[in-house]
């Protein structure tokens, strides 16, 4: 078996493992520079999303109407634009 300089050992990788962790991953700039473009990619900007839900079924079917409307919109914008190229 390990000795007491063994147990020196891990006692000191088990303290320098987790604060060197919290020292690199903890710095602000290291955030900013990984965590925020990630976070922009994986999740949609507020303008996109909707922040106050319909509470009644004919607000809900309001909104239904204008997301088929926005949908409808696109997909013609992108036909037209198809048929401009060819």
């Amino acid at each position: 078996m390990g000795g007491p300089n063994l147990e020196v050992f891990k006692f000191s990788l088990y303290l320098f493992v987790p604060i060197a962790a919290l020292v690199h991953f903890g710095d602000p700039q290291w955030y900013r520079d990984h965590v925020i473009p990630y976070r922009n990619r994986l999740f949609p900007p507020l303008e996109r999303t909707v922040q106050s839900l319909p509470t009644n079924q004919s607000a809900v079917r309001e909104e239904l109407e204008r997301i088929k409307a926005e949908r409808l919109a696109k997909r013609a914008a992108r036909l037209s634009e198809e048929e401009n190229k060819h």
